[in-house]
């Protein structure tokens, strides 16, 4: 009993230092709040007011109606241009795409010669032009063959295709976004406050006080690690309603309490974590050259960004010593397929592993860390 008291202490004055520190409370609150928002709206994963240029060379009814087909929000209204300054407004960065009609082209059109439309990409902007060139195409096409046919009638097929979105059925990337954030800003601050917290300790001089007295370095690590945790963990339960469930309208289609055990149990993984490299590091600027190698391959590798199936084979095994993996297919299965329990268990028995391992293993170097100090 006199060890948890012990934990509810420390843990109580680790409370009081990190609400006192104003700087430490505004980046909380940005980084689930406005960063979370614009995590989730800033990335479009679909064509969204690209700049187009058009080259008429035919002037006929049919390259006007081409024209007019490029409009909001998919693309910006289209500029007409002449053949002659297509290199110079690419060069420029004036436009994504130029579409170019070449002269007679309705002409050719209706002798079914078939004639060529060229569309030249600024492929700097990868997502944007593998898109939007793929629209555009679709639009030339759909606007000839209204014109060939003189009607909107489909072309019969042998067979026909039925597409059925599962879990999000109109493709809203910002649902994915939105949980992605989330993962990103609890991984990166509850590692930094676990880890600095414990370097605070040491620089200031108060780590030796507190190993002179009768607690033990299970007691400070996990004082630590529920002290942050839990400011990390309201942070999240107001983030998750106030901006993911009502600002950005992200359905949670299962337990919101199962949510919430998943999300404690990885917090205390990446708290462990950060004590862990609290632990290996000496100074503040060894700790932040750390994090740099440990949270961005967990962010990067999470499944959040793309699939794990889409990564390479060599990485693939890696990524299940990561727990913001299986985070993330936890928290997926949870908000977006209504899992259960019964379906999420062994990611969450996965994150409790390996917690556990770096929290051992910090216990294991803390003192050995202290004492070569000395």
């Amino acid at each position: 009993m006199k060890v948890w008291s012990n934990i509810l202490y420390l843990g109580s004055k680790e409370l009081r230092t990190v609400i006192r520190d104003l700087v430490v409370v505004g980046l909380v609150f940005y980084s689930f709040s406005l960063d979370i928002y614009l995590q989730s709206t800033a990335i479009s994963e679909s064509v969204n007011n690209a700049s187009v240029a058009i080259v008429d060379e035919d002037n006929s009814a049919l390259s006007r109606r081409i024209a007019n087909a490029l409009y909001p929000p998919y693309f910006k209204e289209p500029e007409l241009i002449d053949p002659d300054e297509i290199d110079e407004a690419m060069d420029h960065d004036r436009f994504i795409f130029v579409v170019s009609i070449p002269p007679n082209f309705e002409k050719d059109v209706r002798d079914q010669r078939q004639p060529t439309v060229q569309i030249d990409v600024d492929a700097t902007a990868v997502s944007q032009a593998s898109l939007g060139n793929s629209y555009i195409q679709n639009i030339v096409n759909n606007e000839v063959n209204h014109f060939v046919n003189r009607s909107d009638e489909d072309t019969s097929y042998a067979v026909t295709l039925v597409s059925r979105r599962a879990f999000n059925p109109n493709g809203t990337g910002m649902w994915f976004g939105a949980i992605n954030g989330l993962l990103n800003q609890i991984t990166i601050l509850t590692i930094i406050l676990t880890g600095a917290a414990l370097l605070r300790e040491r620089e200031h001089g108060t780590i030796e006080h507190l190993l002179v007295m009768p607690i033990n370095s299970f007691q400070i690590a996990m004082s630590k690690v529920w002290a942050n945790g839990l400011i990390i963990l309201i942070a999240f339960s107001l983030s998750m309603w106030l901006i993911v469930t009502n600002l950005l309208d992200v359905p949670i289609v299962g337990s919101r309490w199962l949510l919430l055990t998943g999300t404690t149990i990885y917090l205390f993984a990446a708290a462990a974590i950060g004590i862990f490299l609290g632990t290996i590091a000496r100074t503040m600027a060894q700790f932040a050259l750390l994090l740099m190698i440990v949270i961005i391959p967990m962010m990067l590798l999470s499944g959040g960004l793309t699939p794990i199936e889409s990564q390479p084979d060599i990485i693939q095994p890696f990524t299940m010593l990561l727990p913001s993996r299986h985070y993330m297919a936890f928290s997926q299965a949870v908000v977006f397929r209504g899992a259960d329990l019964f379906i999420v268990w062994p990611q969450l028995l996965f994150i409790v592993g390996l917690g556990s391992v770096f929290f051992i293993s910090s216990l294991a170097l803390f003192r050995r860390s202290i004492a070569t100090e000395h």
